[in-house]
This record gives structure tokens, C-alpha cells and sequence, in this order.
């Protein structure tokens, strides 16, 4: 288990990228952390550290996010995502299968199906305005 705190936005970011740099192709990251506790400042690292050049945003709208490059990203919200055939029709399986790397937020809401394909665990807490500690398992 790895723990270590961030102190701002680009911290978080820059915590991402370097451990993107670690991750196997078709590795899975399972995210918990509440509303506003970094996540997704921490996947655009992900993103940035695996080459990927599209802006990275929330998928809490779409779903699913793709961000191309050398090691492909797909990035899960699975807020309303409950069931094996949601996270099938979202292409989550697809996803994996083609060695991109994915990253679930929310991932409590499917702990059981996502322990299937021995997630890494990140939890990403909220200190203050601008702390954030992040715990790797």
C-alpha cells in the first residue's frame, strides 16, 4: 500500500502522471473518494502520463470518456452504473479487452463485479481546499 498527500490541483495531476507510468495495458483502477476529492485531476495525469493528447474531463454525463494515444484510456463514472449488463453496454469489458488502460469513479457502486479483474484501489480524500491524500492499494 502506497500513501502520500497532495497540496494542490497540479500536485494531484502530477501524481497521476507519474503513476500512469507504472501500469501494465488493460490495467483496471477502481477510484472511491467523494464529490470534489480529485479524481478526475488525477486521471488527466493518468491520461497525460499514458500519452493520451485529448482534454480530459468528467464522464458523469457520457458514461465513459476514450482518450486516445500510444496507451489508450477509458475513463468510467459509475454513479448510475449498477449491473453487469450496464457496465457490458458501456463497453467496460470492451474496453479491457483491447489493453486500454480503465479507470472507474465510483467504483463502490460495482465492487463485487469490478473485483473480478483485481482492480488497483486508489481512494482520493478531500483534507482541506487544497490537501489531498491518496492511498494506492
Amino acid at each position: 500500500m502506497q500513501e502520500f498527500t497532495t497540496h494542490s490541483r497540479e500536485e494531484t495531476v502530477a501524481a497521476g502522471r507519474d503513476f500512469a507510468k507504472t501500469l501494465p495495458s488493460g490495467a483496471l483502477i477502481a477510484f472511491t473518494g467523494g464529490l470534489g476529492a480529485g479524481k478526475t485531476a488525477f486521471c488527466q495525469g493518468l491520461a497525460e502520463g499514458l500519452g493520451c493528447t485529448d482534454p480530459v474531463s468528467s464522464p458523469t454525463f457520457a458514461i465513459v470518456n476514450y482518450y486516445r494515444g500510444p496507451r489508450p484510456f477509458a475513463h468510467f463514472d459509475l454513479y448510475r452504473i449498477h449491473t453487469e449488463n450496464d457496465l457490458a453496454a458501456a463497453g467496460f469489458y470492451d474496453y479491457l479487452d483491447m489493453g486500454a488502460v480503465v479507470a472507474c469513479e465510483w467504483s463502490e457502486n460495482c465492487t463485487e463485479l469490478l473485483a473480478l479483474e483485481n482492480p488497483i484501489k486508489i481512494h482520493i480524500e478531500r483534507v482541506d481546499e487544497t490537501t489531498r491524500k491518496i492511498t494506492i492499494e
